[in-house]
């Protein structure tokens, strides 16, 4: 059986959490993980060491979820880079499997407002921000969540992820 990577990425806030549950529950045969699962350390710290773990985590998790045989893998994270992206399925390159990435985006100021609106986010504005152009650049289906509700983001997604086997 085939599987299909579905990651789903973009800066802080922009819902990557809320539309991964909602495709994890409407994929049967589906294993997700959120990356902010492997970064919770105390102190929380970005350095060297902490990201090779966490990718090393990453990529882990991911190769044991499609090893176990499900159909459909998912990984929400902030992936700013191409590099970083290219480094996390080099580490997957062995197994088969279908490969989408979706990055999600909104306005600055959307941004900006949900942060503000949830008081458990410690995410540094000015860094959410950064990230937002980063993944903006990125060479990925973008897809934005300005105005757009989690379920209706997941739709869209299940909608590509539909055309695209039915063109298989």
């Amino acid at each position: 059986m085939s599987c299909s990577l579905i990651i789903v990425n973009g800066a802080p806030a922009t819902g990557k959490s809320a539309v991964v549950r909602h495709l994890h529950a409407r994929l049967d045969n589906s294993a997700l993980l959120d990356a902010d699962d492997v970064w919770r350390i105390n102190p929380f710290e970005v350095n060297d060491r902490t990201r090779k773990l966490a990718e090393d985590n990453i990529t882990s998790v991911l190769r044991h979820y499609i090893e176990a045989g499900y159909e459909y893998v998912i990984l929400a994270w902030v992936l700013h880079d191409h590099a970083i992206i290219d480094h996390l399925l080099g580490g997957l390159k062995d197994l088969a499997k279908l490969i989408h990435v979706f990055t999600l985006v909104a306005y600055e100021q959307v941004l900006l407002d949900r942060m503000r609106n949830d008081p458990g986010r410690t995410t540094d504005p000015q860094l959410a921000l950064r990230r937002l152009r980063q993944t903006k650049s990125l060479n990925t289906q973008k897809i934005d969540t300005s105005s757009t509700s989690p379920e209706d983001v997941a739709d869209v997604i299940l909608r590509t992820l539909l055309t695209t086997m039915q063109a298989r």
